[in-house]
């Protein structure tokens, strides 16, 4: 008996090792072609789905050194004043286009992730920011300061919010949370700032409760041992809870933030699902996992490696986020 628990604990253990591995490498395979294509610089290229003339060397032609041999073949016309044809530019236009075929130029469509990895970035990073004080103010209120007839209910609604399935907090954002943050700050109803926002009132009710459980293990004798010596409310929490429930709070933090980073329904009803830089917060932009479901279903070839490969940047931008997001608060909390 003891042999068959050692080897099922090492068979769950070793099967999700596996998994993730699995995982990664499908990403990976399928991502190929495109990472072939465009290496690292999908990274930082905004476009996607634009098609641009490519020369003998790899390097792309300025589109208007190429692309008005296109418009000029289709039959342009120059009139004069008194609209009589003056040149018929299709001749000239073709033999353009002939000359640049003998070139070696190609066209060649380009993807780049820039966008949406800014996007989920981002709306993490709000999310964040909009969540954390709360979730923690909400934790210490029912673990420390809430009388007995109230911690109940409260941690009852929190448990009931976070089994609320995403689609019913995007639709809350579309039609009620992101008009009231436009008439607030301006800008649209759909924008990256409202898809940070609702990320965030996503994820308060699992970063609350799990903390709250973080707080509930600080013992009462170093409690009631720092009241006696005359500390207050705030230094207790501060001082003592913190400080010995870090480890759970900093866990209810990560699984928060892995929660944001992935999330898609609830993000492709607010975030306006434009492939665009969002200079403003008010602006509508796209994230990795709305890109993902909005163009998954309708793309082959290059464009379906393409979703493949932001698919695989998610995977690792979520492990390295995650795992600098550990680091940072661990050492913050040792000082």
């Amino acid at each position: 008996m003891e042999k068959i628990f050692s080897r099922l604990s090492w068979f769950s253990a070793t099967t999700v090792l596996l998994v993730l591995l699995a995982t990664l490498y499908v990403l990976y395979v399928q991502a190929k072609p495109a990472i072939d294509a465009y290496g690292w610089k999908f990274i930082l290229d905004p476009r996607w789905g634009v098609e641009v003339a490519i020369d003998e060397q790899g390097r792309e032609i300025p589109r208007d050194e190429f692309f008005h041999t296109e418009e000029n073949a289709a039959g342009s016309m120059v009139l004069d004043e008194d609209g009589i044809p003056m040149e018929d530019e299709t001749e000239t236009g073709q033999a353009d286009l002939e000359r640049n075929a003998e070139a070696g130029v190609t066209i060649k469509e380009i993807y780049g992730g820039l966008v949406p990895i800014v996007g989920s970035v981002l709306s993490t990073l709000i999310a964040m920011a909009f969540s954390i004080p709360i979730a923690m103010g909400i934790a210490v209120f029912l673990s420390e300061i809430s009388i007995e007839a109230l911690k109940t209910p409260v941690g009852v609604a929190i448990e009931l919010l976070a089994a609320i399935p995403s689609i019913i907090y995007g639709m809350w954002g579309l039609f009620f949370f992101g008009p009231f943050i436009a008439s607030i700050f301006g800008g649209s109803s759909v924008s990256l700032l409202v898809a940070g926002l609702v990320l965030g009132v996503m994820v308060i009710p699992f970063m609350a409760a799990l903390s709250r459980d973080a707080i509930n293990t600080t013992p009462d004798v170093l409690k009631e041992s720092a009241y006696a010596v005359g500390a207050t409310r705030f230094e207790v929490v501060k001082d003592i809870i913190f400080p010995y429930a870090k480890t759970g709070i900093l866990g209810s933090i990560i699984i928060s933030l892995g929660r944001a980073l992935g999330e898609t329904m609830a993000v492709a009803f607010v975030i306006g699902g434009v492939y665009q830089l969002a200079e403003h917060v008010t602006d509508p932009t796209i994230s990795i996992p709305v890109a993902l479901a909005n163009n998954f279903a309708e793309s082959s070839g290059l464009s379906l490696a393409a979703l493949y490969y932001l698919a695989f940047i998610l995977f690792v931008v979520s492990f390295v986020i995650i795992f600098l997001a550990k680091e940072f608060l661990l050492r913050r909390a040792k000082v």
